[in-house]
């Protein structure tokens, strides 16, 4: 009759039984159930919420991007970006160069830094005149990054502040651009969460297909 193996022993291979159950139970059968059931409920979210223009990915409602000019000498490591009048600009990023999903992040800077004052107030100042507004007319948000730099929405009253910039930029009316607006507004989470806003890479992709 074979002898009963030591405790040690069976407490070790309990332990490794358990180990091989739970890995394959966790680390398998778990991921693939919650992967095929977002599959099937929210596929765009699941995949990234891409957004397609032309059959191409473009960007991800997820994710701000810039909207600027071609640089007037590419080989300028110093030449700062410049705003294209033609699209919705998104607010401030501090992500990298800006929108840089490796380099996520805020400034970490607080309301009493000098040199965050001094940012502001010529941001204020030069999207007044970008858009033509009184400077007190823009909104925070237009001031400011987010927290992670790579937020793609902006408040209503920054989308409705360039309006009327987008539309002599592109040759439309005022009223169809602002038409534009509302038709991408979108509420507070289950309506009591966060603020309304406005994301402006599928707002931009709207733009480019009116014209």
């Amino acid at each position: 009759m074979a002898k009963p193996l030591p405790v040690l022993i069976r407490l070790h291979l309990t332990a490794l039984r358990l180990l091989l159950l739970f890995t394959v139970l966790c680390g398998l059968v778990y991921p693939l159930l919650i992967t095929g059931i977002a599959q099937l409920a929210f596929p765009g979210q699941a995949n990234g919420s891409l957004v397609r223009a032309q059959g191409k990915v473009v960007g991800s409602g997820l994710l701000g991007q810039t909207f600027n000019l071609p640089k007037q000498n590419p080989a300028d490591p110093n030449e700062q970006p410049r705003p294209d009048p033609r699209w919705f600009q998104p607010r401030p990023s501090a992500a990298g160069a800006g929108y840089d999903a490796s380099a996520s992040g805020a400034s970490s800077l607080g309301s009493s830094d000098a040199g965050l004052t001094r940012t502001v107030r010529e941001r204020r100042a030069a999207l007044a005149a970008f858009d033509g507004v009184a400077p007190g007319q823009v909104p925070p948000d237009a001031l400011t990054a987010s927290a992670s730099g790579l937020d793609p929405d902006i408040s209503p009253a920054y989308a409705y502040q360039q309006v009327n910039r987008v539309a002599a930029a592109r040759g439309l009316t005022p009223g169809q651009v602002r038409r534009l607006v509302r038709e991408h507004l979108e509420g507070r989470t289950l309506g009591f969460l966060g603020q309304a806003r406005v994301d402006v890479v599928t707002l931009n992709l709207a733009l480019s297909r009116l014209g």
